[in-house]
């Protein structure tokens, strides 16, 4: 809030908002005006335009955030009740001055920014997770379920796709991992892109499509649209929660087995979080190569325990889920996020099964931090496959 329209205090402007609100109309500096003498509060002109730029921001776009989401670079704008606001550029979290009055005009923006979306926020129903028409993600749970107040959670689409180039600036990756990576796209090896929340496993995964032939069409399934890869034959489909009445879902398992029915080049599961897993699996064991999605995971190690347990919901068991796992991924790309807050490249791994049928995995190619890039015990195999 501006400090001219902030010497009006919270209580003139709710006063202003109230008297608005009985007499709809296009909100202008005029009725602005005209509400704040009705309020006993004669003011100045630049007092009346700070007031309406505060009003308007409350009513258009997302409110007070609208000139963090502007900032370059920026990838999330977290609200953690009236006082706390925070920014992610790539580097870590930043507390930001923005400020609301109180925990009510968060819940306002909150479930302004539901109704953008078709979804409704309330008592009834205290949490949302839905994507805004510009394409941001959003989700926000409202007080007294999140302490300490209703907390937002904004993630800002790219205003264009990172290139592999732009990623190795970035120092997310290094050249030779670069090159390794552009060598599995254009091998058309499967593979999952593993990592933490926030570690930069969609960034790297767009990075990656648009390495992909320009002949090659790519069908892309997602819960929430966020891949925007710069290739010039994409279908995106997306999954859709239920209506108020609990109807209407459409489940990111069901669009899989629509996409294999697109002839796609490119079997892309923006994130595999369920039972998705198991179709995925069978699309890439049926002839689908270069196959990808990326899969939440503590390292490249634990990709296998967390695919038993998504198939295991799927209704495949434990054995079948292994043998899929070896016959259909090639590779696993891990990313973790040090901690200085910079996203990176930590592993490049093969799935290896064992002889009791389980699989594991090896290290191909290791990227610790401030060092330079080791070959794993399974280099050898990671080329193999490259070449095969």
């Amino acid at each position: 809030m501006s400090e001219l329209a902030a010497d009006l205090g919270a209580a003139d402007l709710d006063a202003v908002r109230d008297r608005l609100a009985r007499s709809p109309g296009e909100l202008t500096p005029h009725r602005v005006a005209q509400a704040l003498r009705e309020a006993g509060r004669p003011v100045g002109d630049a007092a009346v335009l700070a007031a309406y730029e505060t009003l308007r921001r409350d009513v258009v776009g997302a409110g007070p955030l609208e000139p963090l989401l502007r900032e370059p670079h920026v990838t999330d704008v977290l609200v953690n009740g009236p006082d706390r606001v925070y920014l992610d550029r790539g580097s870590g979290l930043e507390l930001t001055p923005v400020r609301f009055p109180d925990d009510e005009a968060v819940r306002r923006l909150a479930q302004r920014l539901a109704a953008l979306g078709g979804r409704r926020l309330d008592d009834a129903t205290p949490y949302v997770d839905l994507r805004l028409p510009d394409g941001s993600r959003c989700h926000a749970v409202l007080a007294p379920l999140a302490r300490p107040g209703t907390v937002i959670s904004l993630r800002v689409p790219r205003r264009r796709a990172f290139s592999l180039d732009d990623l190795v600036d970035a120092c997310l990756l290094d050249r030779r991992a670069a090159e390794v990576l552009d060598e599995i796209v254009a091998a058309g090896l499967a593979f999952l892109v593993s990592g933490g929340t926030g570690s930069g496993k969609t960034t790297l995964l767009a990075a990656l499509l648009a390495r992909v032939p320009e002949g090659e069409r790519i069908v892309v399934v997602e819960d929430a649209s966020e891949l925007r890869p710069d290739h010039p034959h994409v279908v995106a489909l997306e999954g859709r929660p239920p209506n108020i009445e609990g109807a209407g879902a459409v489940e990111v398992r069901t669009l899989v087995r629509q996409a294999l029915r697109m002839r796609p080049d490119r079997l892309v599961v923006g994130e595999v979080r369920g039972a998705e897993v198991v179709d995925l699996l069978a699309a890439l064991n049926t002839g689908h190569e270069g196959g990808c999605g990326t899969l939440h995971a503590n390292s490249a190690l634990d990709v296998p325990a967390r695919v038993e347990a998504l198939a295991l919901a799927g209704g495949l068991g434990r054995d079948a889920a292994h043998s899929q796992l070896a016959s259909a991924v090639d590779v696993v790309v891990h990313l973790a996020r040090d901690r200085d807050g910079v996203r990176r490249l930590r592993q490049v791994a093969v799935p290896v099964r064992r002889p009791d049928g389980l699989v594991v995995m090896e290290s191909a190619l290791d990227l610790p931090a401030g060092g330079p890039p080791a070959p794993g015990p399974a280099a050898g195999r990671l080329a193999e496959r490259i070449a095969r």
